[in-house]
């Protein structure tokens, strides 16, 4: 114990004593919270307010130091300058290089102890070099680590009661008050970095957490859109095969090659279907929950089941209206699949987070396209607090990226909230179902 204990200290208080460590700026996050009436041109000055602060302590300890010698003469005068310039160096030091500071606040406080020796054998350990060296190790430890109070403390008062065994004979004086009220100083400077470390490390966990939790809702969701256009693109890949294997058979006498090459391609089709199969396992193995509350075989739904969401929502409490504008056609299953899911996440977060509030469905066909608009006015009664809130929005945009299209969420000046989203058909004009 005792060799961890010295090898502790050699680390902390020898090694690389005197290595930069610069004091950073306060950051704009702090500022605000603690000045948020400060304007923003102003914080980058006020940024530097730690620095300002030791740097006028280093001044005014020089002047309250730098006083003429007891007999005026210039010899003692600058002397007296040089042990005021050693005793206001170490507080700017500690800016930089706080461990550094406190062997130079330890030796200018032993010079000038030596030196008030030579002038009065009684004098005591409490004095203003001493009072500099208090709030010298007091800014080391607020700066460092908190185990540092206590071998600071140890170092300066062990070389100070065995400086005093030696020149007053084994007389301590004022040696056990003033180390007693150091002790004291120290220990709650170093509760106090101890409680800024720990609350800068909840944090960062909490940052880490909340990172996590959205990367991991983002995946969940991707996977669920990979699982459901699963069977979307399991059933072209399937048409193919089948026409493939069939076409032959509606021409009589087909050439060799065309059998061959239909014959390649109903291979590649049934190959491809069994690499999504065993995909679609791999993404099912991570949740095989997901689809417990529907049939996996069931078909996917589409905007002609719009009408059973909407009664099915009304079922539940919310008040909606749905308006559709040009002319209805089938569309793309993935896009229809897509749309039905937007609709269906947007109702569900106006009944989580807006209980009362009526809603309203636009679903516009247009010449590129498909137009949604879902949008809820404000809530009739408080709201319960929702963990997962965002993670529907989140999933929304997957999907209208999936596609290519655009889609904005945003409050509406009703305080209410609104989601349109845009998504884009290829040779809409044709009207072709998938």
């Amino acid at each position: 114990m005792a060799h961890g204990a010295l090898h502790t200290v050699r680390q902390d208080l020898f090694v690389d004593a005197f290595a930069f460590r610069p004091l950073p700026p306060l950051d704009d996050a702090k500022l605000a919270r603690w000045l948020p009436w400060l304007p923003s041109r102003a914080r980058r000055w006020a940024s530097w307010l730690p620095h300002s602060a030791v740097a006028l302590l280093a001044v005014t300890i020089f002047l309250g130091s730098a006083t003429p010698g007891y007999d005026g003469s210039p010899v003692r005068g600058v002397i007296d300058v040089a042990l005021a310039l050693a005793l206001a160096v170490p507080p700017l030091l500690v800016l930089s290089r706080p461990v550094g500071a406190f062997w130079l606040s330890l030796g200018a406080f032993g010079v000038e102890w030596i030196g008030a020796r030579f002038l009065s054998p009684y004098a005591g350990v409490w004095s203003g070099s001493f009072a500099v060296h208090l709030v010298v190790m007091t800014l080391v430890v607020l700066r460092t680590r908190p185990r540092l109070a206590v071998e600071m403390w140890g170092i300066t008062f062990g070389a100070g009661t065995l400086l005093a065994l030696v020149a007053r004979g084994g007389a301590l004086g004022d040696m056990p008050p003033v180390a007693f009220f150091s002790g004291v100083v120290l220990v709650s400077a170093a509760a106090v970095r101890a409680w800024r470390e720990e609350r800068r490390q909840v944090v960062e966990t909490q940052s880490v957490t909340a990172e996590e939790r959205s990367r991991r809702t983002l995946l969940e969701e991707r996977a669920l859109i990979a699982r459901e256009l699963h069977d979307v693109v399991a059933h072209h890949m399937s048409v193919i095969a089948i026409q493939a294997e069939a076409a032959p058979y509606r021409v009589a006498d087909p050439p060799p090659e065309l059998a061959k090459s239909f014959a390649t391609i109903r291979e590649n089709a049934v190959a491809a279907l069994t690499e999504l199969r065993r995909i679609l396992g791999v993404v099912r193995s991570e949740d095989p929950d997901a689809f417990a509350e529907r049939d996996p075989e069931a078909p996917q739904p589409t905007l002609a089941s719009l009408d059973s969401l909407l009664e099915s929502v009304r079922g539940a409490g919310l008040t909606v209206e749905a308006v559709i504008t040009g002319a209805a056609r089938p569309l793309p299953q993935g896009v229809e699949l897509s749309a039905y899911r937007i609709v269906q996440e947007a109702l569900s977060n106006a009944l989580r987070h807006s209980p009362g509030a009526p809603a309203r469905v636009e679903v516009s066909y247009v010449l590129g396209g498909i137009g949604l608009r879902i949008v809820n006015g404000a809530p009739s009664r408080l709201a319960k607090p929702s963990p997962g809130a965002g993670h529907g929005l989140l999933g929304m945009r997957e999907r209208v990226q999936m596609l290519g299209g655009e889609m904005t969420a945003e409050p509406t000046a009703e305080g209410g909230f609104e989601v349109a989203a845009f998504l884009p058909v290829a040779n809409a004009t044709g009207g072709g179902a998938a």
